[in-house]
Parts: structure tokens; C-alpha cells; sequence
């Protein structure tokens, strides 16, 4: 999922690529990344449900809605949550 993101940001905001070079990983997690999948096989077959978009058709436009409305997201981590790490304690 990381690499699908920093791929988009690469593209959309090219001025900062590459965006990989900002990922890392944390020694509290090692294989955390590896180790969920999702199979949506049941909500498909039981409620007859499927995705409108691809994952990487929702993530582009996810990511630039967030990109789109940069304004709401200032307001919304300019209160009490300061984008630092939460629940470490």
C-alpha cells in the first residue's frame, strides 16, 4: 500500500519525488506491513457487493482529494492532534 502511495504522490507531486525515500520502517512492528491481506471474496459472494473502483483508481482519488482540500486538512490537525504518533504509551 505504501509503495502504491508514494507512487501516486510521485506522479501528482513530482517537485518531491521520489516519495519512497520517505519511507521507513518501525522496529516495534518488523513483518507488520507483510502480514494482512484482504480478501473480499465473502462480502462479494454473500452481499453481491464489489468495489466501484480499483485500489489504485480509489487511492489516486483519495490522494488528491486530500491534495484537493489541503485547507480541511490543516484545520482538522490544527487543534489538539498535532500529527505525532499516537498510542506508544
Amino acid at each position: 500500500m505504501v509503495d502504491t502511495i508514494c507512487g501516486v504522490f510521485d506522479e501528482l507531486k513530482p517537485e518531491h519525488a521520489p516519495h519512497q525515500k520517505l519511507k521507513a520502517f518501525v522496529k516495534d512492528r518488523p513483518g507488520h506491513d507483510r502480514r494482512f491481506a484482504i480478501d473480499g471474496s465473502k462480502i462479494k459472494s454473500e452481499l453481491c457487493w464489489s468495489p466501484k473502483y480499483s485500489f489504485d483508481e480509489g487511492m489516486r482519488k483519495t490522494i488528491q482529494w486530500y491534495l484537493d482540500n489541503s485547507v480541511w486538512c490543516e484545520n482538522v490537525t490544527s487543534g489538539k492532534y498535532q500529527r505525532e504518533r499516537l498510542g506508544t504509551a
